[in-house]
């Protein structure tokens, strides 16, 4: 594969004029593309189908000097390479890249172009097919307040930080894709506006649909102790190494809060929510396949969460974490140090808490003279050893060890289907603090409502 004939008789070229070269393909996809960022590399092959060498007097882009792709063909590179011999039934390589103009513009651009070769006169071509989307480009940058807007993408190509007093509000429907590594760091405020028709997307900025659910394609949203008035609403948090984590040890500011809301985090390598004895107030939010945890809160804190469904199915690698881990103190192995801090208060109210694992909620308290303060009221849980859960003071109508009755696992449907046990199992009093589920259904309509993120609705009810 892939060699060139040097040198030849000519008469032993073929040179009818009907041959044809073989292609692999007809026509090169890119998937969507960042302006001024280059593209991922595709290839091709060429076969010569023949039991004689052919000559390819030519192989060019059919933009010329314009076309924003790029050619290397069997290593040489360029708009055009001519006179290429090709051995009888060999075959050669040809690279494509492209890198596309900013536009100005919030919708995809169509680029086209087509990789032509002439052998014998006659042409033949492969179509070339690609996406390109311009974004603001957030390079390393110490951001002072201001507000992102949904006219186009933003791509953070390394970290950014929100300055310290200063506050960034983003827009309805805005995407925000980071590169690999990048951590989005919040000093000050972040404030996250989505909605239910147009929520905000944090993601890796890889766009090829084989990158859709795979994890750890950038770090995550990290607030530092300081960071205060944190609001997130109607967000999706995907493939990062963390979705959202709050606070850092060895400093004397005070720990940072969020206020978390209809929103889904999925696809972590490491937890889709950590916590260092932050603040967090959290409602209808899906946490979903996370390497090590769902929910990791140590170093005491205060907690409430309502209606979160915690769905852990990872099956990327051997997880041995259960989904929600619950300390009041943070162990730092490699200097075998002990942080501790007051579990003021944690509750996780009207909540499913699930996964593949035997069992998925731990508990560990540090020593008596640390508060450590939780309850689950109406919960669904899955724990492996349950004659522990029968402490009333801090579990109120718990419900163990039966399956919530997800649409699909995995197709990462974590809706109720219609025969769920999770169904009806809520409590009034706790529904009636988050009335509207994930979807905007009303979950107290018929007195029982359920447990998690999701109400149960009959589509087929034309009512």
């Amino acid at each position: 594969m892939g060699s060139i004939l040097l040198s030849c008789n000519k008469e032993n070229f073929l040179i009818a004029p009907d041959v044809q070269l073989r292609f692999s393909t007809d026509t090169v996809f890119f998937d969507t593309i960042f302006t001024t960022i280059g593209s991922t590399t595709r290839f091709f092959t060429v076969h010569n189908p023949y039991d004689k060498p052919l000559k390819i007097a030519s192989v060019r882009l059919g933009r010329g000097a314009s076309s924003p792709y790029r050619l290397n063909v069997d290593g040489i590179a360029g708009k055009e390479v001519e006179d290429l011999e090709i051995n009888p039934r060999d075959s050669l390589y040809v690279f494509v890249e492209v890198t596309i103009n900013p536009v100005g513009g919030n919708m995809p651009l169509l680029v086209r172009d087509s990789v032509v070769f002439r052998v014998n006169s006659k042409e033949q071509d492969v179509d070339l097919v690609a996406w390109g989307q311009d974004v603001h480009l957030v390079d390393g940058q110490v951001l002072q307040t201001q507000t992102w807007r949904n006219d186009k993408p933003y791509l953070i190509i390394h970290s950014v930080l929100v300055d310290t007093s200063h506050t960034l509000i983003i827009e309805p429907g805005v995407k925000i894709y980071s590169h690999f590594n990048s951590t989005i760091y919040v000093g000050g405020t972040l404030v996250v506006q989505g909605t239910r028709e147009d929520p905000v997307v944090f993601s890796g900025d890889r766009l090829e649909e084989m990158y859709e659910n795979i994890p750890g394609q950038w770090s995550g949203i990290y607030f530092l102790n300081g960071s205060e008035h944190n609001v997130i609403d109607y967000a999706v948090i995907k493939n990062g190494i963390y979705g959202v984590h709050l606070g850092n040890l060895y400093s004397a500011d005070s720990f940072p809060d969020i206020h978390i809301r209809n929103t889904i985090i999925k696809h972590m390598n490491f937890a889709g929510i950590s916590s260092v004895g932050a603040r967090i107030q959290a409602e209808n939010c899906v946490i979903a396949n996370c390497g090590s945890y769902a929910l990791l809160l140590t170093t005491g804190g205060d907690y409430r969460f309502v209606h979160c469904t915690i769905a852990n199915y990872w099956d990327w690698s051997n997880r041995t974490n259960p989904s929600l881990l619950l300390t009041n103190y943070y162990y730092m192995s490699d200097t075998a140090k002990v942080f501790t801090g007051d579990l003021l208060r944690a509750d996780f109210l009207n909540m499913i808490i699930y996964g593949n694992k035997e069992s998925e909620v731990g508990l560990s308290s540090y020593a008596d003279e640390v508060s450590f303060q939780y309850l689950f009221d109406h919960c669904l849980m899955k724990v492996k050893y349950p004659e522990g859960f029968g402490d009333t003071i801090h579990y109120h109508n718990i419900y163990l060890n039966e399956d919530p009755g997800f649409v699909s696992v995995n197709d990462f449907d974590f809706q109720l289907d219609s025969l769920a046990f999770a169904r009806d199992k809520g409590g009034l009093q706790i529904g009636l603090t988050v009335p509207e589920d994930l979807l905007g259904h009303d979950r107290t309509a018929d007195g029982h409502p359920d447990l998690g993120a999701y109400e149960w609705f009959d589509s087929t009810d034309s009512r």
